[in-house]
């Protein structure tokens, strides 16, 4: 875990969507985004969980939002496609994260863009 993480980024992996796709664009364009947060000295940490039964998902998203109080929180496209995923991911950030922003990016790739609206 980075100490001076300020932002949480939750999203998919893509390596762990069923499909038939290629997941390669999309984890391309999130380590594009999360090393956007490094350019500009940001700690930031990804959240990623699967939607292949592999992961507990409220039990990842619940333990990574209890690590500390994230100034801001940031749900990816993936989350948001699904409206009952994404209900229960913003439900989780209002329950374990009262006092971050939520932020929302509009491709993988400009997920620092996101969350940089929202830091202080």
């Amino acid at each position: 875990m980075d100490v001076d993480a300020r932002v949480l980024v939750i999203g998919l992996d893509p390596y762990r969507v069923p499909g038939p796709w290629d997941p390669t664009p999309v984890a391309e364009g999130i380590a594009v985004g999360m090393a956007r947060f490094e350019e500009a000295g940001v700690g930031a940490r990804a959240c990623l969980v699967g939607l292949d039964g592999s992961d507990d998902i409220e039990a990842v998203v619940s333990a990574a939002l209890r690590e500390r109080a994230w100034e801001v929180v940031v749900v990816g496209g993936g989350v948001r496609g699904d409206v009952e995923l994404f209900e229960r991911i913003i439900n989780l950030v209002h329950r374990h994260a009262p006092g971050a922003a939520i932020a929302f990016n509009n491709t993988p790739d400009d997920t620092y863009a996101a969350a940089s609206r929202w830091l202080s």
